[in-house]
């Protein structure tokens, strides 16, 4: 993404929030974007013919889809891929905490599949998970045992997602979650781009018994589109070393356990 094209949508919130949806949902009709934002469907139309102006995304009839969605798949590739070393560290400091033989959940995303490579010399894991590339990488291990959710496919994050992969996860129980954000912050809590998404995390969430947040310190104090709730439903929240003090003391002052990934 052009830095130029970045700081032009910056100007226009909604555009960006329309841009995460499309990069988290891979494509979005032109009717669910105009009831979810509460705008008409001309005024949509518009901001969608600005995104396709800037390249980000290719207009198609009644909606858009992103434009690297087709390499991404064929590729196995995640779109999220900026703050990389952030997320090494934090992946590195989740797979510490998982000891032998537990069952954990392993949520969608970049960060998460940071935890995932470092967990290829774990031995007797249960690991559960609604991202494909998550279980491509662990599922070729004869000491892991893997399964996934249904639900329906969201290219850019390699995810199953929707209320049928929520569903998956009734009756299930896992010492462990690590559960992926865009954003955290004190007044919103924990949001995501796109609606669709909250049903599975509710579910992964009442299904451990430890949340774990993994996000970079950019994510603090950053909202997205749609609200899973407050804060208080996480046990910690593995990070770099970005975080203030400030906003560690908050966390803390919260029950909340802060892990500063180095």
């Amino acid at each position: 993404m052009a830095d130029a094209g970045r700081q032009n949508l910056l100007a226009e919130p909604r555009r960006m929030k329309i841009l995460e949806w499309l990069q988290e949902e891979g494509s979005a009709r032109v009717r669910d974007l105009s009831v979810a934002f509460a705008v008409s469907e001309a005024t949509i139309r518009q901001d969608l013919e600005r995104l396709d102006a800037e390249g980000f995304v290719t207009r198609e009839h009644g909606g858009a889809h992103l434009k690297s969605v087709p390499q991404q798949v064929q590729s196995m590739s995640l779109h999220h891929l900026v703050n990389m070393d952030s997320k090494r560290k934090i992946g590195r400091a989740a797979a510490a905490l998982v000891g032998p033989g537990e069952t954990i959940i392993l949520d969608a995303g970049s960060t998460t599949t940071e935890i995932a490579n470092n967990l290829v010399s774990h031995q007797n894991l249960n690991v559960i998970t609604n991202a494909i590339n998550i279980a491509l990488l662990l599922g070729a291990l004869p000491s892991m045992t893997i399964h996934m959710s249904g639900g329906q496919f969201k290219a850019p994050t390699l995810s199953l997602s929707g209320e049928k992969a929520g569903e998956f996860f009734q009756g299930v129980f896992a010492e462990k979650l690590f559960l992926a954000t865009a954003g955290v912050s004190f007044d919103a809590g924990l949001t995501f781009p796109a609606m669709a998404d909250l049903y599975v995390k509710r579910a992964m969430i009442k299904a451990a018994s430890k949340v774990y947040l993994v996000a970079d310190s950019t994510k603090i104090g950053r909202t997205s589109f749609s609200s899973l709730g407050p804060l208080d439903v996480l046990t910690g929240f593995i990070t770099d070393d970005g975080i203030s003090d400030e906003d560690r003391r908050e966390f803390e002052r919260r029950g909340i356990e802060i892990i500063v990934a180095i």
